[in-house]
């Protein structure tokens, strides 16, 4: 019996076809018996923060901190919600993609994950793996989704005005799904019939069968329309993947937890915090009920771009997002503060959720390594680029920091999160190696 091995999903059938989960048990070996879920959330805004200039008197108003002679910080007034998290969070500064400056300054949301080169690493090919699938790739046989990928808008948008953040290994835009109730439905709602599972494998085959006739087709098509063909068929796979994945865990119940905090109905289109605070609460379920470990959620988009360039309109303000990420006049660039402000509102309730839901070993924000930023400082500035980070100090994070290095590559910082993650690569990207001497432990 003691060289008895488990499956970590294993479960008990009885009479008439029911299940039974098994607890973790020490047959399913010691990392899984031992070893808390460890996670990843990206979160993106568009057009920079605010940087106000010196000569108008508002350096308050700077979304990095002022730092200290003993390496601590003081929160400005547009990151001063994040206060209460200061043991679990970090600032970072002076990182940057080397490839940022090398064309339009709108890619930076879609290198920002990937880092990818703007020159083509193969015909055809515009980007390369985005941060959170690589993670995905070795998070997704212990959850019941490879990833959850939000955005403000849905779908892909389109090349330097990109609707997701997430790219594939392959290099091609995952859509975003921005619907609450469908995010909901997907995440938590599933019969586990037997008419469910035979539904599943019904979805499984048809799209197994238009993912081979769309490649079929587009042989026959021209350049332009291959590049739409192949967005879609990784939409097809990863509605697959999912599908997939739920079929496997189709006989495994979910953890109770409570919903009843949810407003479904909550749209973009709406009150933006309500909006914002339920998304983020539906990822901190998902993380807590260890449905995902990998997520990417764009709460903005590059230059003007759909709903929520409208946002600070609707919170009493007086221009759009873009409009005043350009702004060069103390009112607008206070003004760009006070939208700061609102985003790390609602930044701080994320990472509030996260600290109530408790692991075996600590919070889920202590098992996760929450990344909050942009692919710009001020008016498309490639350099210097706004990142915080939070959680992860049972991955060996070190917080209460405003970490500084001058042109410190973004990817060194992302190898440095893989191998805290317990990811072992020898680089991302363009990484030269991990970032040294910052609040990662193992770089």
């Amino acid at each position: 019996m003691t060289s008895l091995r488990l499956d970590r999903r294993a479960f008990l059938k009885g009479m008439g076809g029911a299940t039974l989960a098994l607890p973790v048990l020490d047959a399913m070996g010691a990392t899984i018996a031992e070893q808390a879920p460890r996670r990843f959330c990206a979160m993106y805004t568009a057009n920079g923060m605010s940087l106000p200039k010196s000569d108008h008197g508002i350096d308050e108003w700077s979304w990095f901190p002022t730092k200290s002679k003993d390496g601590a910080f003081e929160f400005g007034k547009s990151t001063e919600p994040l206060s209460p998290f200061r043991k679990h969070l970090s600032f970072m500064g002076g990182l940057h993609h080397p490839s940022g400056p090398k064309g339009d300054p709108h890619t930076c949301s879609d290198m920002w994950l990937t880092g990818a080169p703007l020159h083509n690493p193969k015909p055809g090919m515009y980007n390369t793996a985005g941060l959170d699938q690589v993670i995905a790739l070795h998070t997704k046989q212990h959850c019941r989704q490879p990833s959850l990928i939000l955005s403000i808008d849905a779908g892909t948008g389109f090349l330097s005005r990109t609707g997701t953040i997430s790219y594939s290994l392959e290099g091609r835009p995952i859509p975003a799904e921005n619907n609450p109730r469908r995010i909901f439905d997907r995440l938590f709602r599933g019969d586990r019939s037997s008419l469910e599972r035979e539904k599943l494998q019904r979805r499984i085959k048809l799209v197994d069968a238009v993912a081979q006739s769309a490649k079929e087709f587009d042989q026959q098509l021209g350049k332009s329309d291959r590049e739409r063909m192949e967005q879609y068929l990784t939409s097809l796979n990863e509605v697959e993947s999912r599908l997939i994945a739920s079929e496997r865990w189709i006989d495994i119940p979910l953890k109770k937890q409570d919903y009843s905090h949810l407003n479904l109905e909550a749209t973009s289109e709406g009150e933006p915090s309500e909006y914002y605070r339920n998304m983020f609460d539906l990822i901190a379920l998902a993380f807590d009920a260890d449905i995902t470990r990998s997520v990417a959620f764009m709460l903005n988009r590059e230059d003007g771009m759909g709903i929520s360039d409208t946002f600070p309109l609707k919170l009493g303000l007086s221009k759009t997002h873009h409009s005043l990420s350009h702004a060069t006049d103390k009112d607008g660039q206070m003004q760009f503060g006070k939208y700061d402000l609102f985003l790390s509102q609602q930044v701080a309730h994320f990472l509030g959720k996260l600290s109530e839901h408790k692991d075996r070993d600590g919070s889920v924000l202590d098992n996760t390594i929450v990344l909050f930023g942009s692919g710009a400082s001020t008016t498309h500035n490639p350099r210097n680029l706004p990142t915080l980070v939070a959680g992860g100090s049972n991955m060996g994070l070190k917080h209460g920091t405003y970490w500084r290095k001058d042109d410190s590559r973004m990817s060194n910082m992302y190898l440095s999160i893989l191998r805290s993650m317990g990811i072992e690569r020898e680089s991302f990207a363009d990484s030269t190696g991990t970032l040294t001497g910052s609040i990662f432990s193992r770089a």
